[in-house]
């Protein structure tokens, strides 16, 4: 797997019906609750709800992660999104007025209908369409490339892109046996966190490429199967449940292809930019990465081993720390892994 175009060239940008040439990105926002576990502390829960022995210091030995945040009682997903939009929209120097399109953008939400949007916007202030996007933790990127095709669409003018994680509670701390403790495992990677963006027309740069790859028929393979119609009620659907070796396999599988076509059609490389923003599930699976795809360590944003795996979150979180050491006609490169399972490649340039 590589990411070396022929030599460096210029992002394809196309000029829409609108006469709109360039969206970009022009605030960004996070939120993270004040509550902060050890990989040890929750290991100790875990053991002492499910009876289990346990290797000593096994949670952080096998993830990499030390710590993460969840969200208190009486903080919800809509709570983490709502307080990284105010952040977001103060950063661009807009208020929720000037807002016409929310979408919220998330694998996590507060209640199955409506949809999460209408009640950030409710405390929000704003009148704007507002619905939401749901692909995992691929959900954020997803909301930023909707955001960005309406407004080259002429639907909307200026967007607001939010998302609030709690996959903490979908956390089993009380596996009964040896074997529904390793079919949750991977949800001990699990930390809460919301992001936001504000997503408007610029000048120049701002998102000039972006990528998928889908191999939906390796949807089983992880993920919460209840609230829908197939488990709609009963506590015993509400856990994650997925292998974190099947998962990786499969990313490893696909994800070659996605940035060799990246590379190929924009002609950058690694050298091309500043940043590489990452979504990150464990240390060992960022490892990896790493050695597949040759990009450079300083490159990277790490936040894993602090805050574990926070989801559609993940990226968002990643761009507010560093985005005041970003200068214009810089490149970040954003790639999103999620169940279901999907990776989406998106190249922004700072304006």
């Amino acid at each position: 797997m590589s990411l070396t175009g022929p030599h460096p060239g210029t992002p394809l940008v196309g000029t829409s019906a609108t006469g709109i040439t360039a969206v970009g990105i022009t605030g960004v926002g996070s939120a993270l609750p004040e509550h902060e576990l050890t990989s040890r502390q929750l290991q100790d829960e875990v053991t002492a709800g499910s009876g289990l022995r346990l290797p000593e210091g096994m949670f952080e030995k096998a993830t990499g992660i030390a710590t993460r945040r969840f969200a208190a009682d009486g903080e919800y997903a809509s709570t983490l999104a709502l307080a990284a939009a105010r952040r977001a929209l103060a950063r661009a120097g807009h208020d929720p007025s000037d807002i016409d399109l929310l979408v919220y953008a998330s694998a996590t939400r507060d209640v199955c209908e409506p949809a999460t949007a209408h009640l950030v916007q409710a405390e929000l202030g704003s009148r704007a369409h507002a619905f939401d996007v749901s692909n995992a933790c691929n959900s954020f990127l997803n909301g930023i490339d909707t955001a960005r095709a309406m407004i080259l669409a002429g639907r909307a003018r200026r967007a607001l892109v939010v998302t609030g994680e709690t996959p903490s509670r979908a956390m089993r701390r009380d596996p009964a046996g040896l074997a529904e403790f390793r079919d949750g495992f991977a949800g001990y990677t699990f930390g809460d966190a919301g992001a936001a963006v504000v997503v408007e027309p610029v000048a120049r740069g701002g998102i000039v490429d972006v990528e998928t790859e889908t191999a939906s028929e390796h949807w089983a393979v992880g993920g919460i199967p209840g609230g829908g119609s197939r488990h709609p009620r009963g506590d015993e659907y509400s856990w994650f449940r997925g292998g974190g070796k099947e998962l990786r396999g499969v990313f490893e599988k696909i994800g070659g292809d996605i940035l060799t076509r990246v590379a190929a059609r924009t002609g950058l490389g690694w050298d091309a930019y500043a940043r590489v923003l990452v979504h990150q599930v464990t240390v060992p699976y960022l490892e990896r990465f790493v050695e597949l795809t040759g990009v450079p360590r300083d490159r990277l944003v790490l936040t894993v081993p602090e805050l574990g795996n926070i989801a559609s979150a993940t990226i968002g979180v990643q761009l507010d720390r560093i985005q005041d050491e970003l200068g214009p006609g810089e490149r970040v490169l954003m790639v999103g892994l999620g169940g279901g399972v999907s990776l989406m490649t998106m190249v922004w340039e700072v304006t």
